[in-house]
Protein backbone atom coordinates (compact mmCIF):
# COMPACT_ATOMS: atom_id res chain seq x y z
CA UNK A 1 0.00 0.00 0.00
CA UNK A 2 1.62 2.97 -0.90
CA UNK A 3 0.39 6.74 -1.93
CA UNK A 4 0.76 7.14 -5.59
CA UNK A 5 0.73 10.35 -8.11
CA UNK A 6 1.01 9.62 -11.65
CA UNK A 7 -0.04 11.99 -14.17
CA UNK A 8 -2.96 11.92 -16.64
CA UNK A 9 -5.10 9.43 -14.77
CA UNK A 10 -8.72 9.85 -15.53
CA UNK A 11 -12.47 7.50 -15.64
CA UNK A 12 -16.16 8.26 -15.89
CA UNK A 13 -17.99 6.82 -12.73
CA UNK A 14 -21.61 7.01 -12.15
CA UNK A 15 -22.35 6.28 -8.14
CA UNK A 16 -24.89 8.41 -6.65
CA UNK A 17 -24.21 9.28 -2.80
CA UNK A 18 -21.55 9.50 -0.26
CA UNK A 19 -20.22 6.44 -1.17
CA UNK A 20 -17.18 4.76 -2.84
CA UNK A 21 -16.40 5.90 -6.68
CA UNK A 22 -17.18 2.77 -8.52
CA UNK A 23 -14.66 3.47 -11.55
CA UNK A 24 -16.41 2.43 -15.39
CA UNK A 25 -13.25 3.36 -17.47
CA UNK A 26 -10.76 5.89 -18.42
CA UNK A 27 -11.62 8.97 -20.42
CA UNK A 28 -10.19 8.48 -23.75
CA UNK A 29 -6.17 9.85 -23.90
CA UNK A 30 -6.32 8.93 -20.01
CA UNK A 31 -4.82 5.83 -18.00
CA UNK A 32 -7.23 3.72 -15.37
CA UNK A 33 -6.86 4.24 -11.63
CA UNK A 34 -6.14 0.03 -11.71
CA UNK A 35 -3.41 0.91 -14.73
CA UNK A 36 -1.59 2.92 -11.74
CA UNK A 37 -2.47 1.51 -8.47
CA UNK A 38 -2.79 -1.53 -6.70
CA UNK A 39 -5.13 -2.49 -4.66
CA UNK A 40 -5.07 -0.58 -0.66
CA UNK A 41 -2.77 2.18 -2.58
CA UNK A 42 -4.36 5.79 -1.55
CA UNK A 43 -4.20 8.59 -4.12
CA UNK A 44 -5.90 12.21 -4.04
CA UNK A 45 -8.62 12.31 -6.38
CA UNK A 46 -11.05 14.67 -7.40
CA UNK A 47 -14.80 14.03 -8.24
CA UNK A 48 -17.36 16.40 -10.42
CA UNK A 49 -20.25 16.26 -12.35
CA UNK A 50 -20.64 16.85 -15.53
CA UNK A 51 -21.62 20.66 -15.05
CA UNK A 52 -18.94 21.03 -12.61
CA UNK A 53 -20.50 22.57 -10.16
CA UNK A 54 -20.64 19.77 -7.17
CA UNK A 55 -16.70 18.41 -6.83
CA UNK A 56 -14.78 17.24 -4.17
CA UNK A 57 -11.24 16.65 -3.81
CA UNK A 58 -9.91 14.13 -1.03
CA UNK A 59 -7.78 11.41 -0.21
CA UNK A 60 -9.00 8.00 -1.88
CA UNK A 61 -8.71 3.84 -1.71
CA UNK A 62 -8.30 1.82 -4.34
CA UNK A 63 -10.15 -1.65 -4.15
CA UNK A 64 -9.28 -3.85 -7.08
CA UNK A 65 -12.59 -6.19 -5.57
CA UNK A 66 -15.06 -3.31 -6.66
CA UNK A 67 -12.66 -1.51 -9.20
CA UNK A 68 -12.99 1.48 -6.68
CA UNK A 69 -12.10 4.51 -4.75
CA UNK A 70 -13.08 4.35 -1.70
CA UNK A 71 -14.03 8.35 -0.75
CA UNK A 72 -11.51 8.43 2.51
CA UNK A 73 -10.53 11.63 3.66
CA UNK A 74 -12.28 14.82 1.66
CA UNK A 75 -9.72 17.49 1.63
CA UNK A 76 -12.37 19.99 -0.13
CA UNK A 77 -15.49 20.51 -2.06
CA UNK A 78 -18.57 22.48 -3.35
CA UNK A 79 -20.15 21.23 0.10
CA UNK A 80 -18.49 23.54 2.47
CA UNK A 81 -15.17 20.79 2.68
CA UNK A 82 -17.76 17.49 3.44
CA UNK A 83 -18.49 14.76 1.06
CA UNK A 84 -20.83 15.63 -2.06
CA UNK A 85 -23.98 13.86 -2.22
CA UNK A 86 -24.01 12.93 -6.09
CA UNK A 87 -26.45 12.67 -7.96
CA UNK A 88 -27.22 9.66 -10.61
CA UNK A 89 -25.82 10.59 -14.00
CA UNK A 90 -22.12 10.36 -15.17
CA UNK A 91 -18.91 12.30 -12.52
CA UNK A 92 -15.46 12.32 -13.99
CA UNK A 93 -12.85 11.78 -11.33
CA UNK A 94 -9.42 11.97 -12.24
CA UNK A 95 -5.97 11.93 -10.13
CA UNK A 96 -4.55 15.11 -8.65
CA UNK A 97 -2.28 16.88 -6.51
CA UNK A 98 -4.44 19.67 -4.23
CA UNK A 99 -3.04 22.85 -3.19
CA UNK A 100 -3.54 21.78 0.58
CA UNK A 101 -0.99 19.30 0.43
CA UNK A 102 1.81 20.63 -2.48
CA UNK A 103 4.97 22.25 -1.63
CA UNK A 104 6.04 25.22 -3.32
CA UNK A 105 8.22 28.07 -3.88
CA UNK A 106 7.08 31.61 -3.28
CA UNK A 107 6.77 34.08 -6.05
CA UNK A 108 10.35 35.79 -4.84
CA UNK A 109 13.57 34.79 -6.37
CA UNK A 110 14.46 32.81 -2.80
CA UNK A 111 13.02 29.48 -2.69
CA UNK A 112 11.08 28.56 0.80
CA UNK A 113 13.31 25.61 1.27
CA UNK A 114 16.87 24.18 0.64
CA UNK A 115 18.99 21.44 0.43
CA UNK A 116 21.66 21.33 2.79
CA UNK A 117 24.72 18.98 2.60
CA UNK A 118 25.40 17.07 6.52
CA UNK A 119 28.91 15.99 5.53
CA UNK A 120 30.40 13.06 4.17
CA UNK A 121 28.21 9.80 4.07
CA UNK A 122 25.60 11.67 5.33
CA UNK A 123 22.24 12.74 3.21
CA UNK A 124 21.43 16.36 2.48
CA UNK A 125 18.53 17.36 4.36
CA UNK A 126 15.62 19.98 3.58
CA UNK A 127 15.46 23.01 5.91
CA UNK A 128 12.88 25.82 5.65
CA UNK A 129 15.08 29.11 5.07
CA UNK A 130 13.51 32.26 6.33
CA UNK A 131 11.06 33.16 3.30
CA UNK A 132 8.88 29.85 4.72
CA UNK A 133 5.78 30.17 6.73
CA UNK A 134 5.29 28.59 9.74
CA UNK A 135 2.93 25.81 8.38
CA UNK A 136 5.63 25.38 5.55
CA UNK A 137 7.91 24.60 7.79
CA UNK A 138 5.89 22.78 10.49
CA UNK A 139 4.95 20.55 6.47
CA UNK A 140 8.39 20.35 5.80
CA UNK A 141 9.60 19.10 9.06
CA UNK A 142 6.46 16.82 9.43
CA UNK A 143 7.13 14.52 5.77
CA UNK A 144 11.05 14.91 5.77
CA UNK A 145 11.48 13.32 9.27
Amino acid sequence: MALVVKDRVQETTSSPGTGAAVLLGAVTGYQTFGGVMSNGDTTYYTIADQSGSRWEVGIGTYITSGNEIARTTVLASSNAGSAVNFNSGTQVIFLTYPAEVSVYASNSPTLNYVLTAQGVGTPPVWAANSGATADQAYFLSYMMG
